[in-house]
């Protein structure tokens, strides 16, 4: 079976709806450079969302500014969708992280496209919103979007921060948001980093 075996509701709306809920699960075929915790593979995109949806319900409390939960999530949900186009970028690469702007609108003008006019709009608009990281609400997913991946790195033995050879700078550059919106956890992620450059998964500078 594929979805050339598509069965036609016979509904238009319905037909454009199902069709995208079939092309979002490319999403577990993107895989990012983060491990599992049991470093038994990489996450995929799907298993990221899904994860940092999950921490959005947990840690609003922290949040520097109130916060509705449910469009955080709504925004974590959807933040990596154009990745089934335009492919993951790494945070550490420099080089890669060239042209992503670009990459990722066209990613999201084909992709959005797919659902009906209504739909497809509210799911842009999510999307820029939280990309833009300018309301509460965004910056509160995007810190949920850094806070994954470094909590892992922990976990991992600095496993994408050895890997890209990552120095303090670096990484308290990817993590400067959490900083701002959410200082209290950034006391745990600088207590972190100064504990990973003692193991020598971070560089000092």
């Amino acid at each position: 079976m594929s979805i050339k075996d598509f069965v036609s509701s016979k509904n238009e709306r319905l037909d454009q709806q199902l069709l995208f809920t079939a092309e979002i699960d490319k999403m577990t075929s993107i895989l990012r450079r983060t491990v599992l915790i049991d470093k038994s593979r990489r996450e995929n995109d799907a298993e990221h969302s899904w994860h940092i949806a999950v921490m959005a319900m947990l840690f609003s409390e922290y949040a520097s500014e109130p916060v509705d939960t449910g469009r955080a999530v709504q925004m974590c949900l959807v933040h990596d969708l154009v990745e089934i186009y335009a492919g993951d970028t790494f945070a550490f690469d420099v080089e890669g992280n060239k042209g992503k702007e670009d990459r990722e609108k066209m990613a999201a003008d084909r992709l959005f496209s797919m659902l009906p006019e209504d739909q497809g709009k509210m799911i842009r608009l999510l999307w820029e919103e939280f990309d833009a990281m300018e309301t509460a609400d965004a910056k509160y997913a995007a810190c949920m979007d850094r806070l994954q991946p470094f909590f892992h790195n922990t976990l991992t033995d600095g496993h994408t921060w050895v890997q890209a050879g990552a120095d303090r700078a670096a990484v308290e550059k990817r993590d400067a948001i959490i900083k701002e919106f959410m200082p209290r956890v950034y006391e745990w992620i600088d207590d972190n980093i100064d504990q990973a450059i003692k193991n020598g998964w971070i560089k000092e500078m």
